[in-house]
C-alpha cells in the first residue's frame, strides 16, 4: 500500500478583540489589554488622519480661483487624502498644510479682486443725464 500523507486538522481559537479568554490568549478591556499576569498595558492612542481640506479647495478652485491657486490646492488635498489612505502621516500632512497655505492665497486674493472690480465697476459706470 502506497504512503499519502494523513489528513489532519488544527483547532484555531478566535484571537482579538472577540475572541475568548484563556490564560494564553487574555481579552481586552477598555482600560488597556490584560496579560496573562494580570497587569495592564496601555493600550496605543491613534492619531486623527491629517486634515487634507478638500472641500475648501473644491470651493476655491470652483469660485474663487486666482492664478489657477484654487487648482493647485485641489491638487495638493487629493495629494494629501491619497498619502492618509496609504499610510504616510508625514507626507499627507505636508501635502495638507501645502493646500491649506494654497487655500487662503487664493481665497483672499479672490476677495480682495472681486472688491477691486466692484469698485471700478461702481467709479466707471456711464452716468446718464
Amino acid at each position: 500500500m502506497e504512503n499519502y500523507p494523513q489528513s489532519f486538522s488544527i483547532n484555531m481559537q478566535p484571537y482579538g478583540r472577540n475572541g475568548g479568554a484563556t490564560a494564553a490568549n487574555p481579552t481586552a478591556t477598555s482600560f488597556g489589554q490584560a496579560t496573562s499576569f494580570g497587569q495592564m498595558e496601555p493600550t496605543p492612542v491613534s492619531t486623527p488622519p491629517p486634515k487634507d481640506f478638500v472641500l475648501w479647495s473644491f470651493f476655491n478652485a470652483i469660485y474663487c480661483n486666482p492664478f489657477c491657486l484654487g487648482f493647485l490646492a485641489l491638487v495638493f488635498s487629493i495629494k494629501a487624502r491619497d498619502r492618509t489612505v496609504a499610510k504616510d502621516p508625514m507626507a499627507a500632512s505636508s501635502y495638507g498644510r501645502t493646500a491649506r497655505s494654497l487655500n487662503i492665497a487664493a481665497f483672499c486674493l479672490g476677495i480682495v479682486g472681486t472688491i477691486i472690480l466692484l469698485v471700478l465697476v461702481i467709479l466707471y459706470r456711464p452716468v446718464h443725464p
